[in-house]
C-alpha cells in the first residue's frame, strides 16, 4: 500500500509510536501522507475509521481527502471516517454537548454580517469601520480564549478599551438568540472539555487518532483543541510548513509549530523535501529566498523535474502598461506552445491590483476567473432564503425572523417588530415566543400581531415538516408560498431578476441533492449551511486565466505563473515594513513563487500613482534574494533582442503556419 510513497512519506504514514510533526515543503505530497496513514491505520493496523479525525481548513480540502482516502480503503472500511474543518468539528461537538455548553443543539451560527449587525446594535453606531475594529478585535480575543473579564485588563488603546466594553453586551445577544459566531466554533469545545472532563473523556474515546492538514494555520484555541481531544498520548500527526506561514493577520500563530517540540519531547519530526511540483530553478529561487527568514526547522526542496526556464524579471514603467505586459505575454506564450489558459494563473498582494489586469485580459479577449471574489452564500437572494432555514431550526434568531418576515414584506413594518421587540426585551424572550404571548396583545396592533402570528405559523408548520418530508419538496413548498419569484421580478430589472432566481435555483436544487446524499433533512442541512463555502457547490472547471490574491492562491500550482507588482510597499506591504513583519511577507512571496511548475514571470513596475501623485518605486528586496539565474527585460534594465534571436522567433512562427505536408 506505501509502496510508491517516497521513503520520507513512508516513515511520516507508518509512525504512530507518539506526537508526529510532519514538514511538508510545498508541493511535497502532504496530502498523499495524510489519506495513505488513514488507509494504512485502517487496513494494516485495524484501527477502526470512525476513531480517526483529519481536520482541514478548507471544505475543499477536506472533500478532496475524503475522495482519495475512499479510493485506498474500498468497501465500506472508510465508514464513520471524520474529515472536516476545524470548525465543523467544532459544530459536531458544541451540537452533541448543547446542554453543557448552555445551548439547544438547534443553535444558529451567525455569518460575519449578522455578527457585524450585532456588533454595531450593542455599539448603537452604524459607522462601519469602528464596527469592523470592534468586530475584529473581539474575534482576536477569543481565537485568544480570552474571556470578556480577561479582555478589561489588555486594554491598550481607544479602539481596544470600546471592544472590551462591548464584549460582555455582545456575549449576551449571542446567547439570547441562541447563537454562536464562527470563533465560538472552536472556543466554546475548548471550554466545555476545560470545565467537563466526561466531555472530553467522551472526545477522546470516540477520536482516538488526529491528522492535522496545514498544522501552521492554527491559532491558539485550535492547538489547545488538539492538544485536549489528542490527551496525554498526543495521538496525532500534524501536517505544517513554517515556509508557508502567511495568516498571522488573522490569528495564526506560527509558534505552534515550534511549541510541540516543548509540549511533547518526545515528538518525531519527518521532512519531506522532494517537490513534486517545480523546476529546479523555481525551487533553487524559493530555497535561496526563503533562507533569509530565521528558521527553527532547516529544509531544502528539490525535484527530480530537471532545471528549467530561467525566472523572467520584467519592468514596466507603469501598472497600465504591467498588465498589458503580461496578457501580451500570456496570449503569445499561449499560441507558441498550445496550451490551455488554465494553465495561466497572475498572482497579487492585493485586491485592488486586479482590475488592471481585468481590463487587459478582456481587451485581448482572453477569458479568466477570479478568487477571492464574494462567496456564493453573501448573495442577497441566498441569505434571504437561508434566513427562512434558520428560523426553523432555531425560533430565537432574531436576526433571522426579522429578515424573514420582512422578505417580501407582508405588511409588517419597522413600528410593529419595534413594539414587538420592546415587549420581547422586558419579557427576555425572542421575538418569535413574544409573538404568541398573551402579553403581546398589549403592545402590538391586533391587525398587525395578527400577521405576525399568521408568519409564526407558517414558519412553525414548515419546521414539523421539514423533520419528516425530503428537504427539496419543503424548499420548493417554501419559495411558492413566499412568492420570492414574484417578489424578485417586482423588485429588480429583469436581468438581475432571472440571474437571482437562477442563483436560488441552483442553492435549492444543490440542497435537495445533498439532502438525499447525505440522508439529511431540511432542519439537518440547515446548521451546515452557514459552515459552506461557494466551493462546495461545486466549482465549474473553466478554461480560463486564474487571477488570485497570494492568500487566496495557497494550495494551488499551475504550470506558468506571473507575479506582478513585486514591488517595495507592495510586497513587501508597506504596513509590514512599517510593523517589522518582513518575515510573514517573505513567505508569501516563498508561496507565490512554489505555486509555479514550469515558467515563473515576476513584473515589477518604475512609477505608481499614489493618490493624485505619480511616485518613483523600487523593485522588491525580495527579487534580490531569489538568488542568480534570473532573466531581466524592460525597463531600465531593457536588453536589446539580438538580430539571430529575432529571426530564429520569425523563423519559428513561419514554421508554425507552413503548410503541413501530406495534408
Amino acid at each position: 500500500m506505501l509502496s510508491h510513497l517516497n521513503p520520507p512519506q513512508r516513515e511520516a504514514a507508518k509512525y504512530l509510536d507518539g506526537p508526529c510533526l510532519v514538514l511538508a515543503g510545498a508541493g511535497s505530497g502532504k496530502t498523499r501522507v495524510i489519506t495513505h496513514k488513514i488507509a494504512y491505520m485502517v487496513k494494516e493496523c485495524g484501527m477502526e475509521a470512525r476513531n480517526i479525525a483529519a481536520i482541514t481548513f478548507t471544505n475543499k480540502a477536506a472533500r478532496e481527502m475524503e475522495e482519495r482516502v475512499g479510493k485506498l480503503l474500498e468497501g465500506g472500511a472508510a465508514k464513520g471516517l471524520t474529515v472536516c474543518t476545524f470548525h465543523a468539528l467544532g459544530v459536531k461537538i458544541v451540537r452533541q454537548e448543547a446542554r453543557l455548553a448552555g445551548l439547544k443543539p438547534q443553535f444558529s451560527i451567525l455569518d460575519s454580517s449578522d455578527v457585524m449587525q450585532i456588533v454595531s446594535d450593542v455599539m448603537g453606531s452604524n459607522d462601519k469601520s469602528l464596527t469592523k475594529s470592534v468586530q475584529w478585535t473581539i474575534s482576536g480575543w477569543k481565537n485568544a480564549l480570552i474571556t470578556p473579564d480577561e479582555a478589561v485588563k489588555l486594554v491598550k488603546d481607544e479602539a481596544s478599551e470600546l471592544a472590551a466594553k462591548l464584549y460582555p453586551a455582545y456575549e449576551k445577544t449571542l446567547r439570547a438568540y441562541q447563537a454562536v459566531d464562527f470563533d465560538d466554533l472552536i472556543a466554546l469545545p475548548v471550554r466545555l472539555f476545560d470545565e467537563h472532563p466526561e466531555a472530553l473523556e467522551r472526545w477522546q474515546n470516540r477520536l482516538r487518532y488526529l491528522l492535522i492538514d496545514e498544522y501552521q494555520d492554527t491559532n491558539g484555541a485550535q492547538y489547545k483543541l488538539l492538544r485536549q481531544i489528542s490527551g496525554v498520548r498526543g495521538a496525532f500527526t500534524a501536517v505544517g510548513d513554517d515556509d508557508q506561514a502567511i495568516y498571522a493577520w488573522r490569528g495564526a500563530d506560527v509558534k505552534n509549530l515550534y511549541a510541540l517540540q516543548t509540549d511533547y519531547p518526545k515528538l518525531k519530526l519527518i521532512k519531506l523535501e522532494q517537490n513534486y511540483r517545480s523546476s529546479n530553478r523555481i525551487l533553487n529561487a524559493a530555497n535561496t529566498l526563503i533562507a533569509n527568514n530565521e528558521k527553527l526547522f532547516e529544509k531544502k526542496l528539490w525535484s527530480e523535474h530537471g532545471l528549467g526556464d530561467a525566472i523572467s524579471i520584467v519592468a514596466a514603467h507603469t501598472p497600465e502598461q504591467e498588465a498589458e505586459l503580461v496578457a501580451m505575454k500570456i496570449s503569445t506564450h499561449r499560441f507558441e506552445h498550445r496550451t490551455h489558459f488554465s494553465d495561466y494563473a497572475i498572482l497579487y498582494r492585493g485586491n485592488h491590483q486586479a482590475r488592471l489586469f481585468e481590463q487587459q485580459l478582456r481587451n485581448h479577449k482572453i477569458p479568466y476567473v477570479m478568487s477571492g471574489g464574494q462567496s456564493f452564500f453573501e448573495r442577497a437572494e441566498i441569505k434571504d432564503i437561508t434566513c427562512y432555514l434558520r428560523l426553523l431550526l432555531n425560533g430565537d434568531d432574531d436576526l433571522a425572523f426579522i429578515r424573514a418576515i420582512t422578505t417580501p414584506r407582508r405588511g409588517i413594518g419597522a413600528g410593529t417588530l419595534e413594539a414587538l421587540g420592546n415587549y420581547a426585551g422586558a419579557r427576555q424572550i425572542s421575538l418569535f415566543a413574544a409573538a404568541f404571548e398573551e402579553g403581546a396583545t398589549e403592545h402590538v396592533a391586533a391587525r398587525q400581531l395578527e400577521g405576525v402570528r399568521e408568519f409564526g405559523n407558517f414558519i412553525n408548520n414548515l419546521e414539523y415538516r421539514a423533520q419528516r418530508e425530503p428537504a427539496g419538496r419543503v424548499l420548493e413548498d417554501l419559495l411558492r408560498a413566499i412568492g420570492y419569484e414574484a417578489h424578485l421580478f417586482e423588485h429588480c430589472e429583469q436581468r438581475e431578476a432571472e440571474s437571482k432566481w437562477s442563483n436560488v435555483r441552483d442553492f435549492v436544487e444543490w440542497l435537495s441533492k445533498k439532502g438525499e446524499e447525505d440522508s439529511k433533512n431540511l432542519l439537518e442541512l440547515a446548521q451546515t449551511v452557514a459552515l459552506i463555502s461557494m466551493l462546495d457547490k461545486g466549482d465549474e472547471e473553466r478554461d480560463a486565466v486564474q487571477l488570485a490574491t497570494l492568500h487566496a492562491s495557497k494550495g494551488l500550482e499551475f504550470p506558468h505563473v506571473f507575479l506582478v507588482g513585486v514591488e517595495e510597499g507592495m510586497l513587501p506591504h508597506q504596513s509590514s515594513i512599517e510593523g517589522d513583519a518582513i518575515e510573514e511577507e517573505r513567505r508569501l512571496m516563498y508561496v507565490g513563487v512554489t505555486r509555479a511548475q514550469r515558467t515563473l514571470t515576476i513584473s515589477h513596475c518604475e512609477r505608481r500613482k499614489s493618490g493624485k501623485e505619480v511616485r518613483t518605486v523600487e523593485p522588491s528586496r525580495f527579487i534580490a534574494e531569489l538568488g542568480d539565474g534570473l532573466k531581466h527585460s524592460g525597463g531600465k534594465k531593457a536588453e536589446p533582442v539580438s538580430q539571430e534571436d529575432a529571426l530564429a522567433k520569425l523563423a519559428k512562427l513561419q514554421a508554425m503556419f507552413a503548410p503541413k505536408t501530406g495534408s
